[in-house]
């Protein structure tokens, strides 16, 4: 079959992909920008990628009419803009409105548990999209998920950061919220094997794990796997917004997602029962099975996406990441520093290893207090890391930048900043004629633009100088 992949560079699409390879479907994957595409899609012969912003509906003529099957995994969890509810309607409409001209027989849409009468407005919008993407040209088939479990996932990275860091925890009363966790494995398995199944046409089903769970039970279960005793005290006190600085200050989130979590988790979570196991032939996963087979992912270095590589991680970038590949020059500041380098694998290397756990090769101390006061001006600060210690594609996240250009055979990486600022910094590190060439950009708005490069001047002149000569060396 050939089948439609929306979403293909979120964290559920990434991992679809390849169960979809593996059954030899052929594969169109849309994607706002081909620069974050996953760069063994080009090599692979059953994978075709399609440039479609469903914002955007003259770009969509780019996906082709003879599709069989669509999958919809279209969600933002941020809540930046202040007509998010508009916005994702109109992608379902575009979306359904597309579809409906192609030959697709059939559309799978992942969506969210929503059996309360009160829902959150993340919750209350996936419902509407629901609605939305229901027609008469193809059967739509919805599944419908809570709690995430899987390395990567906002949920589990958040839990981690909680019981990894925190002893005792004096919580919010919305750790007693009950919910149904469910393993990213059983999630896919669920959406691949529905490709084609006739019976699923036009029917919605929830799909979850086999234990109903209060956060606080999920957080102290974690603790156990992990073989840490962690206390939590949870008080009525805590208003939403004091919650949301709780998270963002613990956890490496933003504090848009979590003002957006916050509000989703004071809604209960319980699905409602179908044959839908029965019919697919899968048995869920208890919630300790989940987190043991996310650690074994994470030991291996083999997370193969993360929800802190999305946009919606910092919400800083606003456009494709093409649009800051040319860094400009005109009214800017530049350091520039080249060195000799001995041994060109070695740099590269080291390069690509950049920041996370590696830290930035000189000044880690200063690099972690301007993590820390990026975080207190309502920055990520350098908490997010990097998903994997040795790799980088296109709009990964890196502590507080986004990998713009990674290109180990060019030999050069670009990096954008992400901090909070009064302008935009890029840094670009680039091999040319065994020369390591690395360039921090700064463009400034305004005086204080101007008054912030004069005062970070200083620290610069010796800490990229010790950089440069650590990575060339």
């Amino acid at each position: 079959m050939k089948i439609l992949v929306t979403g293909a560079t979120g964290y559920i699409g990434k991992r679809l992909i390849p169960l979809l390879i593996n059954d030899d479907h052929n594969v169109v994957c849309a994607v706002r920008d081909k620069l974050r595409a996953d760069k063994s899609y080009v090599e692979e012969d059953l994978i075709d990628i399609v440039e479609a912003d469903f914002l955007k509906p003259e770009t969509l003529n780019n996906i082709p009419k003879d599709i069989d099957v669509a999958f919809y995994l279209i969600h933002s969890m941020s809540n930046s803009s202040k007509d998010f509810e508009s916005l994702e309607e109109k992608c379902a409409i575009n979306f359904k409105n597309q579809i409906e001209k192609t030959n697709a027989k059939q559309v799978i849409y992942l969506s969210g548990i929503t059996n309360e009468d009160n829902l959150s407005k993340h919750l209350q919008s996936r419902k509407n999209v629901e609605d939305l993407l229901e027609s008469n040209g193809y059967g739509l088939t919805i599944f419908k998920a809570g709690i995430i479990v899987g390395s990567g996932s906002s949920s589990f990275e958040i839990i981690r950061d909680l019981v990894e860091k925190l002893p005792f925890m004096i919580a919010p009363k919305w750790l007693n919220t009950k919910t149904q966790p469910l393993a990213v494995r059983d999630v896919l398995t669920f959406l691949h094997r529905s490709v084609g199944r006739k019976e699923l046409y036009n029917k919605s089903f929830d799909v979850f794990g086999p234990e109903v769970l209060t956060y606080k039970q999920m957080l102290l279960q974690f603790a156990k796997v992990r073989g840490l005793k962690r206390y939590i005290l949870t008080v009525p006190v805590m208003t939403p917004k004091l919650s949301s600085y709780w998270l963002y200050f613990v956890t490496s989130t933003s504090y848009k997602l979590a003002t957006t979590l916050v509000d989703s988790m004071g809604v209960q979570i319980i699905g409602k029962p179908s044959d839908i196991n029965q019919l697919l032939n899968v048995k869920p996963k208890s919630y300790k099975e989940a987190v043991a087979l996310a650690f074994e992912k994470i030991e291996q270095n083999s997370i193969i996406s993360s929800w802190k590589d999305s946009m919606i991680s910092s919400g800083r970038l606003r456009k494709n990441l093409h649009k800051y590949i040319n860094v400009p020059t005109f009214g800017c500041f530049t350091d520039y520093k080249e060195r000799q380098v001995h041994d060109t694998k070695k740099t590269l290397d080291k390069i690509w290893s950049i920041g996370g756990a590696t830290g930035w090769y000189y000044g880690n101390f200063l690099w972690k207090i301007r993590g820390y006061i990026d975080k207190l001006f309502g920055g990520i600060g350098l908490r997010r890391g990097r998903t994997s210690p040795t790799d980088l594609d296109a709009g990964d996240a890196l502590d507080f930048w986004r990998v713009i250009y990674a290109d180990k055979a060019q030999q050069k990486l670009l990096l954008y900043a992400e901090m909070r600022l009064p302008g935009e910094a890029w840094l670009e590190f680039k091999i040319e004629d065994g020369l390591l060439k690395q360039t921090a950009t700064f463009r400034p708005r305004g005086l204080w633009g101007r008054l912030y490069w004069y005062s970070v001047l200083p620290f610069h002149g010796f800490i990229f100088k010790g950089m440069i000569k650590n990575l060339a060396n």
